[in-house]
């Protein structure tokens, strides 16, 4: 009968250590070091001093007189022409997003000429520049002198068609190409399934569209959405061409009367600028919102993303 012997060499450590009361003495805490991102800190740096080279390479500028970009940047005619900018975009964008949704279920119809129709709206649109297009609507009187719509109404196309006809015509149905293509793939993204059951519940197409489909779409139309009504204030711009005073307009015309055309041409860029971050600002929660039903965590806001930077910060500066 053979001895057991412990499989423990004798000067091996216990795995624990026991205090003189007789308990188990718990193991000592782990110092986590963070590692040093000296990257990080060098192209900051850099990145730092590039950007402070450029802004006081324009602060410094001998021909750039700053104090008309102040005393210009609430004038009337500016203020007046921001907020043309503002109404022909949004005018422009509701009528693009509810012709877009006509076309996107005309497109997805299987009724061969709707689906052609819709195709062809959209190639042409999509195809060609919206500053053409503007023109065209434009000059529509050089074809048409004069608009018959039979006993409805008649008019002289000149008179018609004014400097806002022409913007809002010129902006909403060349949007109107790229929002049902959006609205298209918002509708694509629902999952057939979902229009089955609802039919087999009695369900109307067109009820299946309003109740079941759209509101699942919208998680996916929204985003692309927003950087379209962005992107719309800012080619409302080219409505320039048809003498539409809106902002840009406005500022070149103060410019060229009072020969400071790069003021005014900065005096146009922070009008944009605040316009566009407003909406922005907008457009992230409304995003947010229409993204609870996907996702289990939200993104986070603008403050807690600041508020975790600087904790972050102040922990590696501990740390070191």
């Amino acid at each position: 009968m053979t001895d057991k012997f412990d499989k423990e060499p004798a000067d091996a450590k216990p795995s624990a250590a026991v205090s003189k009361k007789g308990g188990a003495v718990p193991p000592e805490a782990i110092k986590a070091i963070p590692v040093r991102h000296y990257g990080r800190w060098v192209s900051g740096v850099v990145v730092l001093a590039l950007v402070a080279l450029l802004v006081n390479a324009f602060a410094t500028a001998e021909k750039i007189q700053w104090n008309a970009v102040g005393d210009k940047l609430f004038d009337s005619s500016i203020v007046a022409g921001a907020g043309r900018t503002l109404l022909i975009s949004v005018l422009a964008m509701a009528m693009g997003v509810v012709l877009g949704i006509v076309l996107a279920v005309m497109r997805l119809s299987k009724n061969p000429v709707t689906s052609w129709v819709a195709w062809l709206y959209i190639w042409f649109f999509r195809g060609t520049p919206v500053y053409v297009q503007l023109l065209l609507w434009f000059n529509l009187a050089l074809i048409f002198p004069v608009l018959n719509l039979g006993p409805i109404y008649k008019d002289e196309m000149v008179d018609v068609m004014t400097p806002f006809m022409a913007a809002l015509l010129g902006l909403g149905l060349n949007e109107a190409a790229y929002m049902a293509e959006i609205c298209r793939a918002g509708l694509m993204a629902v999952d057939e399934g979902q229009t089955e059951a609802s039919h087999a519940l009695g369900m109307s197409h067109s009820k299946t569209l309003r109740r079941i489909v759209v509101p699942q779409a919208m998680r996916v139309i929204v985003p692309p959405t927003g950087n379209e009504f962005i992107n719309m204030l800012k080619t409302s711009s080219l409505v320039y061409v048809v003498s539409y005073p809106e902002l840009t307009r406005s500022a070149t015309s103060i410019g060229s009367t009072s020969y400071a055309v790069m003021e005014m041409l900065f005096v146009a860029s922070i009008w944009y600028l605040v316009m566009t971050s407003v909406f922005s600002v907008f457009q992230y929660y409304l995003e947010r919102r229409y993204a609870r039903g996907s996702s289990r965590n939200l993104p986070a806001t603008p403050w807690q993303k600041v508020k975790a930077n600087l904790l972050s910060f102040s922990r590696e500066r501990g740390a070191a």
